[in-house]
């Protein structure tokens, strides 16, 4: 008789690896960061951060388990092959080694310990430590049967006792009452959608695409076949991440927050983290932060790894295999990782802001799809109507050099004109629900 569902345990060792896989670098730095922007008005910034951090990830894992989907190729080709190729490309390149594992290996030094050791010596031993970081990367994704192992069952438990240890003694002595911390400018309104926008850096939403092929070979290797219950198997399990991820980020925010009382808003969340650590546990929280970062960023980028590289292998058969893909993703990260974290996120924000609006419709489209028919015609003009928005936030975004060199200000003041929300960061809505509306025409007609 074939297995129908995961027992407790397995669903716990399963929402283990899930959460392992999200929570990286920066899940550390961002929330921390918003915290102090945000002060006072914190609730909205959470809840808005949660929504493109917590929310719409763990969604993205459903979509892929709710369409029966073995790949997010499989899933994006729904709007047309061509589409999935680029799309899936983009995305996992992104999440992968162009960002998102480089970023790993060098938050996981910057904020921990390059506090500990001589700023003369700090491009010699990134060197090193991003050396040793990505040979244990390799080792731990060379069998990715053993994913839930070292990250379910070891990796993740060390993480959750470290940060526990940072949370719980900043939450009890706070430096300041979080009510009595003014927001910046920029937070004083709209807090809920710069926390919104905030949640992109996290690249979760993304990466819950590229994660569900992981998830769902796990499932699997536990005994569950059919595709119904893989899907309920996953969302399940899915749930009981988003429900540690959102308490995890709310805490850390909270934390953020009150440590306005001693420190000024910082130039990014790993400064802020080193500073407090510091100011509560002196050389020892240096060290307590050094473990927290580097567990976090490391099961991080073992899934990363494991993901893109088995990816690879199903889009293009050559030149390489899985191990193949696994040395030379791992090999180029390791040299990314060593162009500095402030180079990384720069450069990561454009992309980012391109990616999101697509990931977050198609996520979207698919948990929908029974309703409209599964319908081509759904799926292709919602993706247009993103697209063609997404490219001003993408040119909006870009380094300032290449705008003025470009002239694409005078561009996308003039998007701002005639894109409802622009300025939030959400001009992609309106063109993607007239998307769906000609999708809908479109599909009732042929029907």
């Amino acid at each position: 008789m074939k297995k129908r569902s995961l027992t407790m345990k397995e669903t716990i060792i399963v929402a283990s690896t899930l959460f392992g896989m999200f929570f990286g670098a920066g899940n550390l730095i961002f929330p921390v960061h918003l915290g102090q922007m945000a002060g006072s008005n914190s609730w909205p910034a959470i809840i808005g951060f949660i929504v493109t951090a917590v929310s719409i990830p763990i969604l993205g894992v459903a979509a892929i388990g709710n369409t029966h989907s073995e790949n997010l190729l499989d899933l994006s080709s729904k709007v047309s092959y061509k589409y999935g190729i680029f799309f899936t490309t983009l995305l996992y390149l992104t999440i992968g080694p162009f960002f998102a594992i480089p970023r790993c290996a060098t938050t996981s030094f910057t904020t921990g310990l390059a506090a500990m050791i001589p700023e003369s010596t700090h491009t010699i031993a990134q060197l090193v430590f991003t050396a040793v970081f990505f040979a244990i990367v390799l080792i731990c994704s060379w069998k990715p049967k053993n994913i839930t192992l070292y990250i379910g069952k070891i990796i993740n438990p060390v993480f959750l006792v470290f940060l526990a240890i940072l949370v719980i003694a900043a939450l009890i002595n706070p430096t300041a009452n979080m009510a009595d911390v003014a927001p910046i400018p920029d937070y004083e309104s709209g807090a809920f959608f710069n926390g919104f926008i905030e949640g992109y850096g996290t690249m979760d939403a993304i990466a819950g695409l590229a994660f569900g092929i992981v998830i769902i070979d796990v499932v699997r290797g536990l005994g569950i076949e059919e595709d119904d219950a893989v899907a309920k198997a996953t969302i399940k399990s899915g749930v009981l991440t988003a429900i540690l991820m959102g308490l995890i980020y709310a805490l850390t925010i909270i934390m953020g927050a009150q440590s306005r009382g001693a420190f000024e808003v910082s130039e990014n969340g790993g400064i802020a983290l080193a500073q407090i650590s510091n100011h509560y546990f002196g050389t020892l929280g240096n060290i307590i932060l050094a473990l927290t970062v580097t567990f976090a960023c490391l099961k991080t980028a073992i899934g990363l790894v494991t993901s893109c590289s088995e990816m690879f292998v199903k889009m293009f058969h050559r030149p390489f295999n899985y191990r193949g893909w696994v040395l030379v993703f791992s090999v180029f990260s390791f040299a990314v990782s060593n162009v500095g974290l402030t180079a990384i996120i720069n450069y990561s924000v454009p992309v980012l802001m391109l990616l999101y609006p697509l990931a977050i419709t198609i996520i979207v489209v698919a948990l929908c799809e029974k309703v409209f028919g599964k319908s081509k015609y759904v799926y292709i003009w919602v993706t247009v109507g993103a697209f063609l928005a997404a490219i001003f936030d993408f040119l909006k975004t870009l380094p300032e050099a290449i705008q003025t060199a470009l002239n694409i200000p005078a561009l996308t003041e003039a998007a701002g004109g005639f894109l409802p929300f622009f300025n939030l960061g959400l001009g992609w809505v309106v063109p993607s629900l007239i998307g769906l509306v000609i999708g809908l025409v479109l599909h009732l007609i042929k029907k």
